[in-house]
């Protein structure tokens, strides 16, 4: 932990690694640098680089234009430029940072002169000063697009503005070297500060500030946010694991062993930790949901342990109920352990897409395999000492020896109660009493529980209950989304939250301006070639240099088939020269060849396209129908906005480390069918699997989760925690011979049930806190953690006891034929010596 790092960049953990969105963002910033794009245009860079954003609406819905708000407006964008960073030696300001035009001042937006146009149009008293939506016209007879600067915008004819509810500000600032970058940075804090400031001193308005450091900070603030709930869970599974291990039996009881178990997870999650930051990596906030996945498996394997422990005689050494406790128990905690590591293996190999769940699954698989070294080891150890604690009949809190009975009697109530214990001597030989039975659970599965859910009038209505648990999984699963909102994985209460919800809510109308990059060098100056690209974008808004170039060429009254190399000279000319070109030049890259001729290489456009608020999926429909586009055209070109990065290809990327982990855990149960002694046995936990699986997926979609990186990695660790529960269960049963299903069932839930009820306990306690915490990602994480222990549980205790009496494998009754007169009778006679080592003479006769 002395090399503990946060990881800083969140398009590294959650955009695809493999992203074509990457590639064409290098091509993009290769022909088009950022330092070089003045474009007026809201989010039109390649990168997103570094900015300040702010929207401004107000709690009565009011009219952003009026006198009042605009003047507000422009004393806010007044306070912002003068910000300084103090630096030793100088005092940077936004003039100093910002990214220059033409004329050497600062980019802002236009919503900026259009406001100013207005003030001044208010102050002598013109009226024909008319805004238009969503492109409108300055004094410079410059057109320019306000779609993402106006929200909330209702219109008279012909688009004129008649009132706005909200407006947008964004101030980009330049980021090309370390020193710049710091204090860009900083200027960014003290941004939100001053927005914060000013909201303050003006309560009718709402600000809502955002950077491009937001994201950032936001994701990691869901960690400190997390800590009190944190250690409010690991006291509470603390106190019930230290229960469920107890009795009223001092001798027999074993809370050490409930707290133990616990901290042997703790060790096995701290060693995985410590190595992942020797080797370099890096924590995130994902990580949150490790402990979880740890507690569910290593509780269950050191509870199940101690069930195995119920069972071995109390007359034995400590070194043969041990022996017996490993053999009953280790071999199934061996083979869920080895479907965790190649489960949450094949997430961490390269073939995740991901980087936040490969690095996730590698952290995981660590912790899992370091979990299961320390229950062979430092849990087999701290069985066995409490073993040598119960067989001296020792209290198991207080180590001390319990005195008989008769001493007893002698002692004060409390003295006797905070002792009582049961001698081996006090039970009747011909009495069979297992002296566990007095562990709560254990009561109350083998006298109640097991004989209610296998009573015939019980079980019709736990097939219809599975019935209608599929019905409703099968409609959540029909209307599973994909979750690449980035605002999903952040706290609450904070910023991202808060501007999203106000950018959904007022500038949803037109999708963020997509750069259209043509990459060849073709001839512009044939018609039919005008003709294709403005073919390829018919459907959306507009704003490109073509259009301003052929009505351009119209007004002059010249042909658009111009030879190449006058229509280069015309073009080159033409935009350099005139004023209501020139910032469209930055739009062309021209190249000058050996005999002068001038050549574009390179151009591009803007295209905005139109939105419904309330399909935000359509954006990612259009980026495909682009890129389609794109693949098809005579045209060489491609699309690209800095959000692409993460949704292109996220559905398959997001979805590969599950369907490999699927494909995997299928593969690992039909390869290991050849081994085991029942073939039946994987058979039925494949199905259960499924059925698990298909009803979280379901259910944790009505209960409004996406399919994202965070969901994923619980459906991953969801098919774990099934083979977990239920493999043993479904082993004890289909091996079971002689009697019926029924009594297999009954014994396959009073061998394996205490283990399953008491990890399930000491888990959903775990999970409680975390439902508390004002965090998006933990949100997520509670409820597919919870629906996963829920599902199971019902699986483990009502859907396979049920449906296993009547289905197979059948439990037909092995009759011996007995012969009288050729009978067996075998006496056995053991003697114990002075040292307790037993030595066994049989005598038979025939």
């Amino acid at each position: 932990f002395s090399r503990y790092q946060v990881e800083e960049s969140v398009e590294h953990l959650l955009a695809p690694t493999h992203s074509l969105a990457k590639i064409e963002r290098n091509l993009v910033d290769s022909l088009f640098p950022v330092n070089r794009s003045k474009h007026r245009l809201y989010s039109d860079l390649q990168t997103p680089g570094r900015y300040g954003r702010v929207i401004i609406t107000s709690f009565r819905k009011a009219n952003m234009l009026d006198q009042h708000h605009t003047d507000l407006i422009l004393k806010l964008h007044s306070a912002v430029t003068r910000i300084q960073v103090q630096r030793p030696g100088f005092n940077y300001t936004f003039a100093h940072i910002c990214i220059l035009n033409n004329d050497k001042t600062c980019i802002v937006d236009d919503i900026v002169h259009v406001l100013e146009e207005l003030k001044a149009a208010r102050s002598s008293n013109r009226t024909n000063f008319a805004i238009t939506y969503p492109i409108t016209h300055l004094k410079d007879g410059r057109e320019v697009y306000n779609g993402h600067q106006l929200g909330g915008v209702t219109v008279h004819s012909k688009d004129r503005v008649k009132s706005a509810e909200a407006i947008q500000l964004t101030y980009y600032l330049q980021a090309i070297n370390s020193l710049n970058d710091m204090v860009a940075e900083k200027w960014e804090s003290i941004f939100c500060d001053t927005v914060e400031l000013f909201q303050k001193s003006n309560r009718k308005v709402k600000m809502y500030p955002f950077t491009s450091s937001s994201l950032k900070e936001d994701f990691q603030k869901t960690s400190r946010v997390s800590e009190r709930y944190l250690i409010t869970s690991l006291v509470l599974v603390v106190t019930l694991a230290i229960l469920c291990c107890s009795m009223q039996d001092c001798v027999r009881s074993k809370p050490w062993l409930g707290l133990l178990g616990l901290l042997t997870v703790t060790l096995a999650t701290l060693t995985a930790a410590g190595i992942i930051n020797l080797t370099g990596g890096k924590y995130n906030s994902t990580f949150l949901g490790i402990p979880f996945v740890m507690l569910g498996h290593g509780l269950y394997g050191t509870f199940e342990m101690l069930s195995s422990w119920r069972k071995t005689r109390e007359d034995q050494h400590v070194k043969e109920r041990t022996a017996a406790v490993f053999a009953d128990s280790m071999l199934s905690f061996s083979l869920t352990t080895a479907m965790y590591l190649v489960t949450f293996g094949i997430g961490a190999s390269p073939f995740t897409n991901i980087e936040a769940a490969r690095i996730f699954c590698c952290n995981s698989c660590i912790a899992i395999f370091f979990n299961y070294l320390y229950v062979l080891s430092f849990y087999g150890s701290s069985l066995v000492f409490t073993g040598y604690i119960e067989n001296n009949y020792q209290h198991s809190i207080f180590c001390r020896k319990v005195p008989k009975p008769e001493v007893l009697q002698e002692k004060p109530a409390w003295y006797r109660f905070l002792l009582t214990a049961k001698f081996s001597e006090d039970t009747d030989d011909s009495e069979e009493t297992n002296t566990y039975e007095s562990h709560l659970l254990v009561w109350f599965l083998k006298r109640y529980y097991c004989d209610w859910i296998t009573n015939t009038y019980v079980k019709p209505f736990v097939v219809l209950f599975y019935l209608v648990y599929i019905s409703f999984a099968l409609m959540g699963y029909l209307q599973v989304s994909e979750g690449s909102d980035l605002s999903n994985i952040v706290a609450t209460a904070t910023r991202t939250i808060e501007y999203t919800t106000a950018q959904q809510k007022y500038f949803s109308n037109y999708s963020p301006v997509i750069g259209f990059y043509i990459y060849e060098s073709i001839e512009y100056w044939n018609t039919s070639v005008q003709e294709d690209v403005l073919e390829y974008t018919k459907g959306f808004v507009r704003i490109s240099w073509f259009e301003s170039y052929l009505n351009y060429l119209r007004k002059l009254n010249i042909s658009t088939g111009l030879p190449k190399k006058n229509f280069t000279d015309m073009l080159r000319n033409s935009f350099l020269k005139t004023p209501q070109f020139a910032h469209f030049s930055e739009d062309i890259i021209f190249s000058k060849k050996y005999n002068n001729e001038v050549d574009v290489v390179a151009s591009r456009m803007f295209l905005v396209a139109k939105t419904m608020e309330t399909k935000r999926e359509e954006l990612y429909d259009l980026l495909e129908t682009l890129r389609k586009l794109s693949l098809t055209s005579k045209v060489k070109f491609i699309v690209f906005n800095p959000s692409f990065v993460y949704m292109d290809r996220y559905a398959s990327s997001v979805g590969a480390p599950l369907q490999n982990s699927c494909i995997s855990a299928l593969f690992l149960l039909f390869f290991s069918a050849f081994l085991v002694a029942d073939s039946l046995i994987n058979v039925w936990l494949t199905l259960t699997v499924a059925s698990v699986e298909f009803g979280v997926i379901g259910f944790m979609t009505l209960w409004k989760v996406e399919l994202d990186c965070i969901s994923v990695l619980c459906l991953i660790y969801g098919i774990n925690y099934t083979i977990d529960n239920c493999a043993p269960l479904l082993s004890t049963f289909v091996l079971g011979k002689e009697f019926t299903r029924t009594k297999w069932v009954k014994n396959a839930l009073e061998v394996h049930g205490v283990a399953i009820l008491q990890s399930y306990l000491c888990y959903i306690v775990g999970l409680i806190p975390l439902a508390a915490v004002p965090s998006n990602l933990t949100r997520t994480l509670f409820r597919c953690l919870f629906l996963i222990a829920l599902v199971t549980f019902f699986h483990c205790f009502a859907i396979l006891p049920v449906i296993l009496t009547f289905l197979p494998p059948s439990k037909k009754k092995r009759k011996e034929k007995k012969n009288p007169e050729n009978r067996e009778e075998i006496e056995c006679v053991e003697m114990v010596d002075m040292d307790s080592t037993r030595v066994v003479d049989q005598i038979t006769t025939v």
